[in-house]
């Protein structure tokens, strides 16, 4: 079928109204096509929005502790904040143009968004008072005698960056008139006696790389900009001063873990440059938790960091040869040797306690693969334990085994149960099998919470500990030695302990850096984190 062609009008006023309705018709379209295009981008928000709380939901549902969920729902997060600086980009445009010239093209956006509620700013910021007087004169009368009525006050958030000072130190030298006695102030105390950084300066290098995974080299680019040259030989110099000094302080900080009876434990790879060869091997960063918050305890939380050239068990026995109680833990078989009789009555050292977080894990990932229907409902019994001990989080020790010897054991028993008759009706080979057998063959360390209060039903201290070395391997890409590991142990020991209970860690290092150098050493237990007080 042919369209047919309107011919143009031949008279000139009739041509005009021609264009003009063609131009009219135009501006209608385009309004119609950006006002889809700006429905198509909210639901691209909402879409994404959505898909990072699914990623959210899914993990807290099966527990997986997985890394490429965890870069999923970063690159969620990512794309959302795209999305909405972008919508908050077309809002100002749309604010700086209340007269609506440029809305024609883009109608959806001049649309007034809902107001966001804000939260009240922190009470401990320090304020800063600025007034703005208004003209001396009336704009109505002339007159200049004014009475005050009232005043509107509004607070807005301001980043002061940090920045660099030289302090000096002067020590004025007094001659006494009457004997010629020369009098003078001692100098105070440095961190680094020949060195010049302050205390403040020495904290914010070590938190900038062991708390917000910032290396050496690109601390100094930052120093740089602020027109202070800081090489990186000379930041390492610095730090390894610091953990000379902080030695004693992390040793107080594992006497203290290692004297709990309850105990998390776990390790992870940290590369290391193999001094000649221009490669990297595998060392290990090992941690020992002690968290008894969860059944309210006061005892304060602290964890310990090892670092060693391997994974040989004797590392383990070295970390936690000489604790007591129970230990919760994975299947490493280096910690297989707490566990043997070392009293004529037969107890362990420690007592194993296996982590559910482990199972479940396997469950997820046989699932996420296969969508096993038998996996499936293994996670959703596993589910229901978890639920079960998130309401007694917190209570003390005898409620929590009641609630667990009430609740939790039924439904371990149907677990057990059922994972055992699934295994009969399974390849032996497959990937479930060898999930369920995991299972099994640490049943009496899974169903060992049961009997103490005080007991965890996973081992997710100890692997929340492991998360800032993570992080700060992904930046370091590798230690520089083994020593570089060891001083990484000591400073992790002391500002993850600091953030356990609650201290600012600069706050902390600052202080502790500037007193640390003539503080007695038979009294350093008067500087762990949770004794000092801003």
């Amino acid at each position: 079928m042919s369209l047919a062609i309107k011919p143009l009008p031949e008279d000139a006023d009739a041509l005009r109204s021609f264009a003009a309705d063609l131009q009219a018709e135009l501006v209608r379209k385009d309004i119609e096509i950006n006002a889809r295009d700006a429905e198509i981008h909210a639901k691209t928000l909402h879409i994404e929005k959505l898909k990072m709380q699914l990623a959210v939901l899914r993990r807290a549902r099966f527990g997986r502790s997985s890394e490429k969920l965890d870069r999923d729902i970063e690159q969620l997060e990512l794309l959302i904040g795209e999305l909405e600086e972008e919508a908050a980009e077309s809002d100002a445009r749309a604010a700086a143009d209340p007269a609506g010239q440029n809305n024609l093209a883009n109608p959806s956006r001049a649309r007034p968004r809902k107001p966001a509620v804000r939260m009240k700013l922190p009470d401990h910021l320090p304020r800063e008072t600025v007034t703005h007087e208004p003209a001396c004169t009336c704009p109505g009368c002339g007159g200049t005698v004014f009475s005050r009525i009232g005043q509107d006050q509004r607070e807005v958030l301001e980043y002061v960056p940090s920045s660099f000072k030289v302090i000096q130190h002067v020590r004025p030298k007094l001659s006494c008139r009457a004997c010629e006695t020369i009098v003078q102030a001692p100098m105070p105390s440095l961190p680094i006696e020949r060195g010049r950084p302050g205390p403040g300066l020495l904290a914010h290098v070590a938190v900038s790389k062991y708390c917000d995974h910032t290396p050496l080299h690109r601390q100094a680019v930052i120093y740089a900009r602020e027109g202070v040259e800081l090489d990186r030989a000379t930041l390492a110099d610095w730090m390894g001063q610091a953990v000379f000094l902080l030695a004693p302080l992390a040793e107080a900080i594992g006497r203290h873990v290692r004297g709990g009876g309850v105990l998390h434990a776990d390790d992870t790879t940290v590369p290391v440059l193999s001094p000649g060869l221009g490669k990297t091997k595998t060392g290990r960063l090992w941690v020992a938790v002690r968290d008894e918050r969860p059944w309210g305890s006061e005892v304060p939380p602290a964890a310990f960091y090892r670092y060693s050239a391997d994974r040989k068990a004797i590392h383990a026995e070295a970390l936690l040869g000489t604790c007591r109680g129970f230990l919760h833990a994975d299947g490493y078989a280096g910690f297989n040797r707490l566990y043997q009789p070392t009293t004529p009555a037969g107890d362990p050292a420690l007592v194993e306690v296996a982590c559910w977080s482990h199972v479940r894990r396997k469950f997820f990932d046989v699932h996420h693969a296969t969508a096993s229907p038998i996996a499936l409902e293994a996670l959703q019994q596993i589910a229901t334990l978890f639920a079960i001990e998130s309401s007694v989080n917190g209570h003390a020790p005898e409620r929590r085994r009641t609630a667990r010897e009430e609740h939790a054991r039924p439904l371990l028993d149907r677990l057990k149960a059922f994972l055992e008759t699934s295994l009969t009706q399974i390849s032996g080979k497959s990937a479930l099998a060898q999930a369920i057998r995991y299972a099994l063959s640490r049943w009496k360390a899974l169903v060992r919470y049961l009997t103490d209060g005080r007991l965890e039903m996973t081992n997710n201290a100890a692997e929340r500990a492991m998360r800032p070395p993570v992080l700060g391997r992904k930046n370091y890409l590798f230690c520089g030695s083994d020593a570089g590991g060891q001083r990484a142990a000591c400073i992790y020991t002391i500002i993850e302990s600091a953030k356990m209970n609650g201290r600012n860690p600069q706050a902390y290092l600052t202080d502790i850096l500037g007193r640390i150098a003539d503080h007695p050493i038979n009294k350093i237990d008067a500087l762990l984190p949770w004794l000092w007080t801003q």
